[in-house]
């Protein structure tokens, strides 16, 4: 997908918002600093906006309640968690009051409980499916339980498969580190609820009514590609996990339709990006493939020479990722990470 233009600020483009929140709206336990001016700004010009997490710990109440004390007005209703989408997959698929064993919090309990399901805890208990979940309490003994009971036969699901997760002084592991342990254990792959499956993206598109969503992320291997997979259109923010250079090199099932420094782009229009045989231009700046590598010439905003360079990059490279070797000189003349 190329990098798209709008002329008017993308809220008035798209109906609703579906955000990330680990490295959008939030990185471990403080708020990024342009996401509650964001949230507002879109909120008063008209577009919906929902939380989407892959995070299936918190209960929709408790996850709303963390960003009202961040100064991000959100209730319940306005939060889509991966375990909500979990428990649908589920409960589609299982009969009403099924055992299901739960490998994880809180939050993945009380949603399989909503969907008329019955959550236990010992493969003895004779459960029609496991679900697994991050959990900051995740315990080797459930993660037992939950092998024995796939191993019987059990319906395996995961929430989510994310490697990593963002944390104010790094990053740690993810649901999909700790969901390779029964995964290894029994020779049995999950299906998986949370991006970049369609399963959660569709659960905030039904809970909204969006007609014209634009999906916001920081991540290309969950976000940006859970919008391609649907074909959506979707927004990269650079305040949270991925790097400039990977958007560069991104693969196409990975490029986003418009980047930005942070959440305050769902709030502004986005140049055009020209591009021609073997060049791109945004804003001041043109970048020029030339012996395998890209070149950036011009000045102005550091984010136009970025697109210029994700477009000349992926032009050049329509059906697989450019080598990291083609944009460090590019990014280095825009002194982002990456460069040289």
């Amino acid at each position: 997908m190329p990098l798209l233009s709008a002329e008017k600020p993308l809220n008035a483009l798209y109906d609703t918002a579906l955000l990330d929140l680990d490295g959008v709206v939030y990185i471990g336990s403080r708020a990024v600093p342009a996401a509650p001016e964001a949230v507002d700004k879109a909120r008063a010009a008209g577009m919906r906006v929902a939380f989407v997490t892959n995070n299936a710990a918190r209960t929709p109440a408790r996850v709303a309640e963390r960003l009202g004390a961040m100064g991000v007005d959100a209730a319940p209703q306005d939060v889509v968690t991966s375990a909500e989408a979990a428990a649908r997959l589920v409960a589609e698929r299982v009969p009403a009051g099924s055992p299901v064993l739960v490998v994880g919090d809180t939050g993945l309990r009380l949603a399989l409980r909503r969907w008329g399901l019955r959550p236990v805890s010992m493969a003895s208990d004779g459960p029609v499916a496991v679900v697994q979940g991050y959990s900051p309490r995740l315990a080797y003994d459930l993660m037992v339980q939950g092998a024995l009971a796939v191993d019987a036969g059990a319906l395996f699901v995961v929430t989510n498969s994310d490697a990593t997760a963002p944390l104010d002084f790094g990053v740690q592991p993810g649901n999909g580190s700790a969901a390779r342990v029964i995964a290894h254990a029994t020779g049995r792959e999950p299906l998986v609820a949370g991006k970049p499956m369609r399963p959660l993206h569709e659960e905030g598109v039904l809970r909204t009514g969006a007609k014209t969503p634009l999906v916001v992320g920081d991540r290309l291997d969950t976000d940006i590609e859970s919008a391609t997979v649907r074909g959506a259109a979707s927004l990269l923010v650079f305040s949270g996990v991925t790097a400039p250079a990977q958007a560069v090199t991104a693969p196409p099932r990975h490029r986003p339709s418009y980047l930005a420094w942070d959440l305050s782009g769902i709030n502004q229009p986005h140049p055009e990006v020209r591009t021609g045989p073997d060049e791109a231009a945004c804003g001041g700046w043109t970048a020029t493939l030339s012996e395998g590598r890209v070149r950036l010439s011009g000045r102005g905003d550091r984010i136009d020479g970025l697109r210029a360079l994700c477009a000349c990059a992926w032009s050049a490279h329509p059906h697989g990722p450019p080598p990291p070797e083609a944009a460090e000189d590019a990014l280095a003349e825009l002194g982002l990470p990456g460069g040289a």
